[in-house]
C-alpha cells in the first residue's frame, strides 16, 4: 500500500509540472485572439491533448522502447518556442494595439501550433506518468484524468493572465524552452 501512495504522489507531481506546460502553450496561443475565438482554441487544444493522451497511454509500453523520440519531441518544442515568440511576444512588442478580429487562416495556424505542441507535451506527460505508475493501471488512468483537468483549468487562467500581464508570456516561453532542452538532453545522454 505504501508503494501505491508514493506512486500516487509522484503522478500528481508529474501532472502538475507537465500539464502546466501544455496549459502554458495553449494559453499563450489563445491570448492573441478575441474572447470567443480564445475559448475555441482552448477547447480544441484540450480536446486534441485528451485524444493524444489516451492514444499514447494505450501504446505506452511501445513508446518507452523508442530511442530518439524525446529528441524529436524536444526539437518540435524548440520550433513551438520560436512560433510563440514570433506570434505572441514579438507581436505584442511590435503593436500594442487591442486585439483585432483575426482571420480564419490565423485561427487555423493557432490550432495547428497547439496540436503540434500537444503531441510533444502529451507524449512527455504520458511517458512520465507511465514510468511512475509502472504496473498500476488504475493510477495510470488517474494520472491521465488529472492531467486533463489541470490543463483545462490552467489554460483558461493563463490566457487571461497573458492579456493582462505581458511578462507572463516570457515566463511561459522560458518554461517551454526548458522542457525542450530537457527532452533533447535526455535522449542525447543515451547516445553518449
Amino acid at each position: 500500500m505504501t508503494d501505491q501512495v508514493i506512486i500516487f504522489f509522484q503522478i500528481v507531481f508529474i501532472d502538475l509540472v507537465l500539464a502546466g506546460d501544455n496549459a502554458i502553450i495553449i494559453g499563450m496561443v489563445a491570448s492573441q485572439f478575441p474572447a470567443e475565438q480564445r475559448k475555441k482554441i482552448i477547447f480544441w487544444g484540450i480536446a486534441a491533448a485528451v485524444i493524444l493522451r489516451i492514444f499514447f497511454t494505450l501504446i505506452t509500453a511501445y513508446l518507452l522502447q523508442i530511442t530518439g523520440l524525446r529528441l524529436i519531441g524536444g526539437i518540435l518544442l524548440l520550433y513551438i518556442c520560436y512560433k510563440l515568440y514570433v506570434d505572441v511576444i514579438k507581436n505584442n512588442i511590435d503593436d500594442k494595439k487591442d486585439i483585432k478580429k483575426v482571420d480564419n487562416s490565423s485561427f487555423l495556424k493557432a490550432i495547428t501550433t497547439v496540436i503540434i505542441a500537444d503531441v510533444t507535451m502529451s507524449l512527455d506527460n504520458v511517458l512520465g506518468v507511465a514510468g511512475a505508475a509502472r504496473d498500476h493501471y488504475t493510477l495510470l488512468i488517474f494520472g491521465l484524468v488529472l492531467s486533463i483537468a489541470l490543463m483545462a483549468t490552467a489554460a483558461t487562467l493563463i490566457s487571461g493572465w497573458i492579456k493582462k500581464y505581458r511578462w507572463i508570456g516570457w515566463v511561459g516561453l522560458l518554461a517551454i524552452l526548458a522542457v525542450a532542452i530537457e527532452l533533447i538532453y535526455t535522449d542525447i545522454k543515451l547516445f553518449i
